[in-house]
């Protein structure tokens, strides 16, 4: 809790309204997605300007509390988990646009701004913001660069990285940055921009953010094919790269359809196969042309029972009952707790990636179901370990850590991340050797003590 005198430091920078303290309060706004460690924040504050921020810094070096950023809260590491005692600083009343420049096809927005309402914003100014998941409807455009969010369309268009065209920050030390103005070129030594993106808030609060948009593509068709393996599924990512544009490949297993279906109320859209993929692609040609390109993809992948079934979208409608399909996954399974491992590697390796993760989870003898799907067309995909239902969330995470660790070996036997795009947070911690070096952890242990020599900002997130 709050001392007497934090209490009224806290009344001095925000009103009333901008301060919450109730039980139920300090548990909604503390924890994550993740649903793993219980939440116990001193409080919720609510910053509209950046001087608020300054001053809350200020105050935390000074009584040496910790700040923890938030969002939407729909990460799944605990990264925006406060489980200490710690100040959330929610970003949702910063949500404003602030400026547009037309000629440059760039935006400026402040960090709580909804990433579906930037991609609306867009679509209003005949342009278009590729970054988009699941949760895009919920989800901030501050959280995203916080975690260099990737989702469903980075085999296209790439990670959140690639449409920051310059970020206003205030740092853990108290120091305002405004780093690369929104520049196409900008060769002045050492872009600290890029060092933000990603550091999951503990660096400093991201204030406001230029936010590059692009040309729309051209109108888009989904389709999605059962297909008889992972190995077969990356042929099949093969032929359609070769003769579809694609915005987006991705993939579920049979067990992952099971649960939407039943969690949806959906019919099959297939008959039976042990994984899908899904391809999104544009029709230059458009209209019924546009579609015959696809369905030569699909005639060629049949000839060599590469696919066992499929379907073609004929409209925008059509589109979104089959992205359903793979987008509902993570919200039927919720219920079950599931214990996620958000890994990459190279595409090539997949198939066998895949496979040397089953073959370590089948050692381990334990009763769980497992659920894959993921980015198949950039290397990502998604483990997630259910909960037995006769089982407590104790008992299931405790034999889910060393599993885990099981896993991780799997990851740095393939070069791979064990985390591609969820971030580190605080779930994730015990696994960053798998990943990075002795050396690369002591260098990021030093560039924090640049930006926040007190240690405030999103304390034991990433590094202990």
């Amino acid at each position: 809790m709050l001392s007497g005198q934090q209490s009224r430091s806290l009344a001095q920078i925000f009103d009333s309204d901008a301060v919450l303290v109730s039980e139920s309060d300090r548990t909604h706004y503390g924890q994550d997605w993740s649903r793993f460690i219980s939440p116990d924040p001193a409080a919720v504050v609510f910053p509209k300007e950046v001087s608020q921020l300054k001053a809350l810094i200020a105050l935390a070096r000074s009584s040496q509390i910790g700040l923890v950023p938030s969002g939407g809260r729909t990460g799944l590491s605990g990264g925006a988990t406060a489980a200490n005692g710690e100040i959330v600083v929610s970003f949702e009343r910063m949500n404003r646009v602030l400026d547009f420049d037309a000629d440059s096809r760039m935006v400026k927005v402040e960090p709580g701004v909804i990433t579906q309402h930037l991609q609306q914003f867009a679509i209003d100014q005949n342009l278009y913001y590729p970054v988009d998941f699941a949760s895009s409807g919920s989800s901030h455009v501050g959280g995203n660069i916080a975690t260099n969010a990737g989702g469903i369309k980075v085999l296209r268009y790439g990670l959140t990285r690639e449409w920051v065209a310059g970020l206003e920050v205030v740092t853990g030390n108290g120091d305002y940055l405004s780093l690369n103005q929104g520049l196409v070129k900008n060769a002045t030594g050492i872009d600290q921009r890029h060092l933000f993106v990603g550091s999951e808030g503990i660096l400093g609060f991201t204030s406001s953010a230029w936010m590059r948009l692009t040309e729309a593509p051209q109108p888009l068709r989904v389709m999605l094919l059962a297909v008889p393996s992972m190995r077969i599924a990356l042929s099949v990512l093969s032929i359609c790269q070769s003769h579809l544009n694609l915005t987006a490949f991705e993939f579920f297993s049979q067990e992952a359809l099971m649960h939407v279906r039943e969690h949806l109320s959906l019919s099959s859209p297939l008959s039976d196969a042990p994984f899908y993929v899904l391809c999104e692609f544009e029709q230059h040609r458009g209209g019924e042309a546009g579609l015959s390109d696809a369905m030569a993809v699909y005639t060629k992948l049949s000839e060599k029972s590469w696919v066992s079934d499929g379907v073609i979208a004929q409209s925008e409608r059509e589109n979104q009952s089959l992205w359903r399909y793979r987008e509902g996954i993570s919200e039927a399974i919720t219920s079950r707790t599931p214990y996620k491992h958000d890994l990459a590697v190279r595409i090539s390796q997949a198939p066998e990636f895949l496979e040397a993760v089953e073959a370590a989870i089948q050692n381990a003898a334990l009763p769980f179901e497992i659920v894959w799907f993921g980015h198949i067309g950039d290397g990502n995909v998604h483990l997630n370990i259910l909960r037995p239902e006769d089982w407590s969330v104790a008992r299931f995470m405790k034999a889910c850590q060393p599993l885990g660790l099981q896993i991780m070996q799997v990851v740095a036997r393939f070069d791979g991340s064990v985390s591609a795009e969820h971030g580190v947070g605080l779930l994730k911690k015990d696994y960053l050797p798998f990943s990075k070096s002795d050396s690369e952890r002591a260098m990021m242990r030093r560039i924090k003590q640049v930006y926040d020599t007190d240690g405030v900002m999103n304390p034991g997130k990433i590094l202990d």
